[in-house]
């Protein structure tokens, strides 16, 4: 028994001895340094990357991939490497309204709000809601925002008994805790993401260039008794937004 837990640690300081490897040591390197630097700042290039660390350009390359996969940075070919914005990490797999995903990060909330009203539904609008032929919907459209800065567009569509909720103050409040008040509780949630560019109402409302990647996702919200409730696009900023996926 006294030799098994010697040998076990043994083998814990042996791991604890090995030296890291290169290219986990530049990129623990590149993280320290943006974490005092502000989005858009440049950063040492590879070149610097190689002769400061004396590794080879591949090895810079392989600490720097994951990095610019985050979106932690960014290079511009020719120019150099910069400090990318901070992005906003969301857990997927669990139904969360965008007021509380921002909460739980420290975030202030708050929406302008670009559309409201009762309009006609379009047959997708009113298939998906499950609504009688040529029957009226509520539309809620609003530029969410967390500290400020824009992060995504979101348009719902709702039933037309929730036409109450045109009275409530969507700019400031959650439509979501709104729901929840009168009885329609969002519980569950199917939909679709895909990737797509920024168009030139995306990029004027979220801040971006024209062209700039954003993500688009489309969900159908219901009820606990399966009563669709919210028909919902919301298109984020790509690069202030990681979606997190859990799979088993």
């Amino acid at each position: 028994m006294l030799r098994g837990a010697y040998r076990y640690r043994q083998r814990r300081e042996a791991v604890a001895r090995r030296p890291m490897p290169r290219h986990e040591a530049v990129e623990r390197h590149i993280r320290s340094r943006i974490a005092g630097l502000s989005p858009g700042d440049q950063i040492e290039s590879d070149a610097e990357l190689c002769d400061l660390f004396q590794v080879s350009r591949m090895t810079v390359r392989q600490a720097t991939q994951r990095l610019v996969a985050e979106g932690v940075i960014y290079r511009i070919s020719g120019v150099g490497t910069f400090v990318g914005e901070p992005q906003v990490h969301r857990q997927m797999g669990q139904l969360r309204s965008f007021t509380e995903e921002m909460a739980l990060r420290g975030m202030t909330v708050s929406s302008t709000v670009l559309t409201s009203e009762l309009r006609a539904g379009s047959q997708e609008e009113i298939t998906a809601l499950r609504l009688a032929p040529q029957s009226n919907v509520v539309h809620v459209r609003r530029l969410r925002l967390a500290d400020d800065q824009p992060m995504a567009i979101e348009n719902v569509v709702l039933p037309p008994s929730c036409a109450w909720l045109l009275g409530e103050d969507l700019a400031r409040g959650s439509l979501h805790q709104a729901l929840t008040g009168k009885g329609f509780a969002p519980t569950r949630a199917t939909g679709t993401q895909i990737a797509a560019i920024a168009t030139e109402d995306d990029a004027a409302l979220l801040d971006l260039p024209i062209g700039a990647p954003i993500f688009v996702e489309r969900r159908l919200v219901t009820t606990a008794d399966g009563a669709p409730v919210e028909l919902t696009e919301s298109r984020y900023a790509g690069s202030r937004f990681v979606f997190h996926i859990e799979l088993a």
